[in-house]
Protein backbone atom coordinates (compact mmCIF):
# COMPACT_ATOMS: atom_id res chain seq x y z
CA UNK A 1 0.00 0.00 0.00
CA UNK A 2 2.84 2.49 0.66
CA UNK A 3 4.68 1.54 -2.37
CA UNK A 4 1.63 2.04 -4.46
CA UNK A 5 0.69 5.41 -2.37
CA UNK A 6 4.92 6.48 -3.34
CA UNK A 7 4.03 5.64 -7.07
CA UNK A 8 0.81 7.95 -7.26
CA UNK A 9 2.63 10.85 -5.24
CA UNK A 10 5.91 10.74 -7.58
CA UNK A 11 3.36 11.15 -11.14
CA UNK A 12 1.24 13.73 -9.29
CA UNK A 13 4.19 15.96 -8.69
CA UNK A 14 5.77 14.72 -12.30
CA UNK A 15 2.39 15.67 -13.50
CA UNK A 16 2.09 19.01 -11.63
CA UNK A 17 5.96 19.95 -12.90
CA UNK A 18 5.05 19.53 -16.25
CA UNK A 19 1.57 21.75 -15.66
CA UNK A 20 3.21 24.28 -14.45
CA UNK A 21 5.75 24.75 -17.16
CA UNK A 22 4.17 27.88 -18.84
CA UNK A 23 4.73 28.34 -22.57
CA UNK A 24 6.37 31.38 -23.29
CA UNK A 25 6.13 32.94 -26.88
CA UNK A 26 9.98 34.77 -27.79
CA UNK A 27 8.10 37.39 -29.95
CA UNK A 28 6.60 38.71 -26.22
CA UNK A 29 9.89 38.78 -24.93
CA UNK A 30 11.48 40.23 -27.52
CA UNK A 31 8.30 42.99 -27.19
CA UNK A 32 8.80 43.35 -23.61
CA UNK A 33 12.63 43.93 -23.83
CA UNK A 34 11.77 46.82 -26.41
CA UNK A 35 9.74 48.87 -23.71
CA UNK A 36 12.15 48.77 -21.35
CA UNK A 37 10.39 45.60 -19.33
CA UNK A 38 12.60 43.61 -17.13
CA UNK A 39 12.59 40.20 -18.20
CA UNK A 40 11.85 37.18 -15.24
CA UNK A 41 10.53 33.67 -15.74
CA UNK A 42 10.85 30.16 -14.00
CA UNK A 43 9.93 27.07 -15.42
CA UNK A 44 8.80 28.11 -18.46
CA UNK A 45 8.96 26.95 -21.91
CA UNK A 46 10.24 29.42 -24.55
CA UNK A 47 9.19 28.88 -28.28
CA UNK A 48 10.54 30.67 -30.87
CA UNK A 49 13.50 32.63 -32.15
CA UNK A 50 14.54 34.67 -29.07
CA UNK A 51 16.67 37.52 -31.02
CA UNK A 52 18.75 39.20 -28.66
CA UNK A 53 19.86 41.78 -31.68
CA UNK A 54 16.49 42.39 -33.11
CA UNK A 55 17.88 42.08 -36.44
CA UNK A 56 14.71 42.57 -38.25
CA UNK A 57 14.14 45.87 -36.57
CA UNK A 58 17.59 46.80 -37.44
CA UNK A 59 16.88 45.70 -41.06
CA UNK A 60 14.38 48.00 -41.67
CA UNK A 61 16.62 50.84 -41.47
CA UNK A 62 19.83 50.11 -42.92
CA UNK A 63 20.57 49.91 -46.46
CA UNK A 64 19.10 46.39 -48.65
CA UNK A 65 22.93 45.69 -49.46
CA UNK A 66 26.21 45.66 -48.01
CA UNK A 67 27.65 48.83 -47.59
CA UNK A 68 31.36 49.53 -49.85
CA UNK A 69 34.14 50.57 -47.76
CA UNK A 70 36.58 50.50 -50.10
CA UNK A 71 37.09 54.59 -49.87
CA UNK A 72 36.70 54.99 -46.12
CA UNK A 73 40.12 53.28 -45.58
CA UNK A 74 38.47 50.40 -43.53
CA UNK A 75 36.73 53.07 -40.88
CA UNK A 76 33.19 51.98 -41.63
CA UNK A 77 31.92 48.60 -39.85
CA UNK A 78 29.35 46.04 -41.14
CA UNK A 79 28.83 45.02 -37.74
CA UNK A 80 25.10 46.50 -36.04
CA UNK A 81 25.31 46.17 -32.05
CA UNK A 82 22.26 46.41 -29.73
CA UNK A 83 22.80 46.60 -26.19
CA UNK A 84 20.09 44.83 -24.24
CA UNK A 85 19.51 47.62 -21.13
CA UNK A 86 16.71 45.64 -18.70
CA UNK A 87 17.76 42.93 -16.52
CA UNK A 88 17.73 39.38 -18.11
CA UNK A 89 16.20 36.40 -15.58
CA UNK A 90 16.00 32.56 -16.94
CA UNK A 91 15.74 30.03 -14.37
CA UNK A 92 14.77 26.69 -14.96
CA UNK A 93 13.38 27.50 -18.51
CA UNK A 94 13.88 25.47 -21.66
CA UNK A 95 14.45 27.27 -24.84
CA UNK A 96 13.02 25.25 -27.67
CA UNK A 97 14.61 27.18 -30.79
CA UNK A 98 17.58 29.39 -30.77
CA UNK A 99 18.87 31.88 -28.46
CA UNK A 100 20.96 34.50 -30.84
CA UNK A 101 22.92 37.70 -29.43
CA UNK A 102 25.08 36.91 -32.56
CA UNK A 103 23.85 36.83 -36.55
CA UNK A 104 25.95 36.61 -39.17
CA UNK A 105 23.35 37.75 -41.94
CA UNK A 106 24.40 36.42 -45.29
CA UNK A 107 21.45 38.33 -46.94
CA UNK A 108 22.43 41.77 -46.04
CA UNK A 109 26.21 41.41 -45.57
CA UNK A 110 25.80 42.52 -42.02
CA UNK A 111 26.65 40.92 -38.47
CA UNK A 112 24.44 41.35 -35.53
CA UNK A 113 25.53 41.33 -32.08
CA UNK A 114 24.15 42.09 -28.70
CA UNK A 115 25.36 42.94 -25.48
CA UNK A 116 24.11 42.99 -22.02
CA UNK A 117 24.24 46.19 -19.48
CA UNK A 118 22.31 44.39 -16.42
CA UNK A 119 22.17 40.93 -15.04
CA UNK A 120 21.79 38.18 -17.12
CA UNK A 121 20.84 34.93 -15.75
CA UNK A 122 19.95 31.81 -17.40
CA UNK A 123 20.67 29.34 -14.54
CA UNK A 124 19.03 25.47 -15.29
CA UNK A 125 18.09 26.67 -18.54
CA UNK A 126 18.19 24.12 -21.31
CA UNK A 127 19.20 25.19 -24.89
CA UNK A 128 17.38 22.74 -27.51
CA UNK A 129 18.87 25.04 -30.22
CA UNK A 130 21.48 27.15 -31.15
CA UNK A 131 22.98 29.22 -28.22
CA UNK A 132 25.14 32.31 -30.01
CA UNK A 133 26.65 35.14 -27.79
CA UNK A 134 29.77 35.57 -30.38
CA UNK A 135 31.15 39.17 -29.23
CA UNK A 136 28.42 39.60 -25.96
CA UNK A 137 29.49 41.87 -23.31
CA UNK A 138 27.91 40.90 -20.15
CA UNK A 139 28.80 44.04 -18.10
CA UNK A 140 27.01 43.03 -14.72
CA UNK A 141 27.03 39.96 -13.29
CA UNK A 142 25.97 37.08 -15.69
CA UNK A 143 24.99 32.83 -14.60
CA UNK A 144 24.93 30.26 -17.22
CA UNK A 145 25.08 27.59 -14.16
CA UNK A 146 23.31 24.44 -14.32
CA UNK A 147 22.29 24.59 -18.23
CA UNK A 148 22.64 22.52 -21.42
CA UNK A 149 23.56 23.58 -24.42
CA UNK A 150 22.44 20.45 -27.00
CA UNK A 151 23.05 22.26 -30.39
CA UNK A 152 26.28 25.00 -31.54
CA UNK A 153 27.57 27.52 -28.86
CA UNK A 154 29.78 30.09 -28.70
CA UNK A 155 31.00 32.61 -26.38
CA UNK A 156 34.02 33.57 -28.91
CA UNK A 157 35.01 37.07 -28.04
CA UNK A 158 32.51 37.16 -25.40
CA UNK A 159 33.67 39.91 -22.54
CA UNK A 160 32.64 39.06 -18.97
CA UNK A 161 33.34 42.07 -16.79
CA UNK A 162 31.56 40.57 -13.07
CA UNK A 163 30.74 37.84 -11.96
CA UNK A 164 30.12 34.85 -14.35
CA UNK A 165 29.44 30.82 -13.50
CA UNK A 166 29.65 28.17 -16.18
CA UNK A 167 29.37 25.45 -13.17
CA UNK A 168 27.65 22.02 -13.73
CA UNK A 169 26.85 23.00 -17.26
CA UNK A 170 26.84 20.91 -20.26
CA UNK A 171 27.73 20.79 -24.04
CA UNK A 172 26.75 17.79 -26.09
CA UNK A 173 27.81 19.59 -28.81
CA UNK A 174 32.19 21.72 -29.54
CA UNK A 175 31.65 24.63 -27.40
CA UNK A 176 34.14 27.58 -27.76
CA UNK A 177 35.78 30.23 -26.07
CA UNK A 178 38.54 31.35 -28.07
CA UNK A 179 38.99 35.27 -27.26
CA UNK A 180 36.60 35.24 -24.30
CA UNK A 181 37.66 37.25 -21.65
CA UNK A 182 36.95 37.61 -17.99
CA UNK A 183 37.54 40.29 -15.32
CA UNK A 184 36.64 38.26 -12.12
CA UNK A 185 37.39 34.68 -11.22
CA UNK A 186 35.23 32.16 -13.07
CA UNK A 187 33.76 28.80 -12.43
CA UNK A 188 33.49 25.42 -14.86
CA UNK A 189 33.56 22.97 -12.18
CA UNK A 190 31.67 19.80 -12.48
CA UNK A 191 31.16 21.21 -16.17
CA UNK A 192 30.74 18.09 -19.14
CA UNK A 193 31.93 18.76 -22.17
CA UNK A 194 30.79 15.83 -24.68
CA UNK A 195 32.34 17.59 -27.81
CA UNK A 196 35.38 19.11 -28.02
CA UNK A 197 36.21 22.51 -25.83
CA UNK A 198 38.24 25.48 -27.20
CA UNK A 199 39.37 28.42 -24.50
CA UNK A 200 42.30 29.41 -27.33
CA UNK A 201 43.37 32.81 -26.34
CA UNK A 202 41.03 33.42 -23.66
CA UNK A 203 42.03 34.87 -21.23
CA UNK A 204 41.21 34.50 -17.11
CA UNK A 205 42.30 37.99 -15.09
CA UNK A 206 41.09 36.70 -11.80
CA UNK A 207 41.42 33.01 -12.12
CA UNK A 208 39.17 29.85 -13.11
CA UNK A 209 38.62 26.96 -11.83
CA UNK A 210 38.13 23.78 -14.08
CA UNK A 211 37.44 21.53 -10.89
CA UNK A 212 36.15 18.11 -11.56
CA UNK A 213 35.63 19.29 -15.10
CA UNK A 214 35.24 16.11 -17.63
CA UNK A 215 36.26 17.00 -21.36
CA UNK A 216 35.00 14.26 -22.93
CA UNK A 217 37.15 14.91 -26.06
CA UNK A 218 40.03 17.36 -27.22
CA UNK A 219 40.64 20.50 -25.12
CA UNK A 220 42.29 23.26 -26.75
CA UNK A 221 43.81 25.92 -23.80
CA UNK A 222 46.74 27.40 -26.68
CA UNK A 223 47.82 31.03 -25.91
CA UNK A 224 45.49 30.71 -22.95
CA UNK A 225 46.16 33.25 -20.57
CA UNK A 226 45.44 33.02 -16.76
CA UNK A 227 45.93 34.69 -13.79
CA UNK A 228 45.13 34.06 -10.22
CA UNK A 229 44.08 30.91 -9.25
CA UNK A 230 43.76 27.65 -11.15
CA UNK A 231 42.07 25.11 -9.89
CA UNK A 232 42.25 21.74 -12.12
CA UNK A 233 41.64 19.40 -9.44
CA UNK A 234 40.47 16.46 -10.83
CA UNK A 235 39.71 17.25 -14.03
CA UNK A 236 39.67 15.01 -17.10
CA UNK A 237 40.62 15.08 -20.99
CA UNK A 238 39.26 12.40 -22.76
CA UNK A 239 41.68 13.15 -25.80
CA UNK A 240 44.50 15.78 -26.36
CA UNK A 241 45.39 19.01 -24.73
CA UNK A 242 46.72 22.00 -27.20
CA UNK A 243 48.76 23.87 -24.29
CA UNK A 244 51.58 25.60 -26.62
CA UNK A 245 52.47 28.97 -25.18
CA UNK A 246 49.62 29.00 -22.64
CA UNK A 247 50.79 30.75 -19.43
CA UNK A 248 49.18 30.39 -15.33
CA UNK A 249 50.78 33.43 -13.99
CA UNK A 250 53.12 33.81 -16.24
CA UNK A 251 54.61 30.07 -16.14
CA UNK A 252 53.93 27.74 -19.04
CA UNK A 253 50.95 24.98 -18.52
CA UNK A 254 52.32 21.60 -17.40
CA UNK A 255 50.06 18.60 -18.07
CA UNK A 256 51.21 17.34 -14.78
CA UNK A 257 49.12 19.67 -13.22
CA UNK A 258 46.24 17.31 -14.16
CA UNK A 259 47.93 14.36 -12.53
Amino acid sequence: MKHTFKIFLSLFLISTFTFAQKTIEASDIMSDIKNGKSISYKNAIIVGVLDFTFMEKALEKLPKKKKSSWWSNGNSSNTIEKLIEVQISFINCTFKDDVLAYIPDEDSGYTFTASFEDIAIFKNCNFKGKSMFKYSHFELDADFSNSTFDDDTTFKYAKFDKKISFSKTKFTESATFKYAKFIKNVSFSDAVFEDSATFKYAKFNNGVSFKNTNFEEDLNIKYMNVNGDFNVTNMKVGYNIDSKYTKINGKSFSKHLLN
